[in-house]
């Protein structure tokens, strides 16, 4: 069963790479702030790399300006997360994510097997925007299809 509107951010320890490599809790990354969290299958994949992440780097600051704070979670290791990050220029205080075991992507029902690509379980490609830790809004993609879940879309929602 996947995370549903209403529900409460499930406790997840992520890694991420600021002064080496870091453990985040999502009760410390979404609790007492409003957050837009969007998923891709892949770093360095041919929509993630080409719209999905670049929209969210294009229209950070009008994030920010709504009191929004914005991560990308992904499927991969920090160390790729921060290869990728680098390589997108993503902008100082987005968040960069790796749920490398994809706990946070099981645990949010919303994993993808992309077995099939040699990419194993992967998260699917969604956003969902969360206040104080809990989810107002969950916008998941249709296999193949990329449009509810970008940047363009996710401002124009909240």
């Amino acid at each position: 069963m996947s995370i549903q509107v209403g529900d409460r951010l499930p406790e997840v320890a992520l890694k991420r790479i600021n002064e080496g490599i870091e453990t985040v809790d999502t009760r410390a990354l979404f609790d007492d702030r409003k957050a837009v969290l969007f998923a891709v299958p892949g770093a360095f994949t041919p929509t993630c790399s080409e719209k999905h992440l670049p929209g969210f780097v294009e229209h950070f600051q009008q994030f920010r300006d709504k009191g929004i704070d914005v991560a990308c979670l992904a499927v991969n290791d920090p160390f790729v997360m921060q290869a990728w990050a680098q390589s997108q220029h993503v902008p100082d205080g987005m968040l960069m994510l790796s749920d490398g075991n994809g706990d946070l992507t099981r645990a949010l029902g919303l994993e993808l097997d992309a077995s099939a690509y040699g990419m194993g379980t992967r998260a699917k490609r969604f956003a969902l925007y969360a206040e104080n830790g809990v989810v107002k809004q969950l916008h998941v993609e249709q296999p193949g299809e990329y449009r509810v879940s970008s940047a363009e879309y996710m401002l124009e929602q909240v």
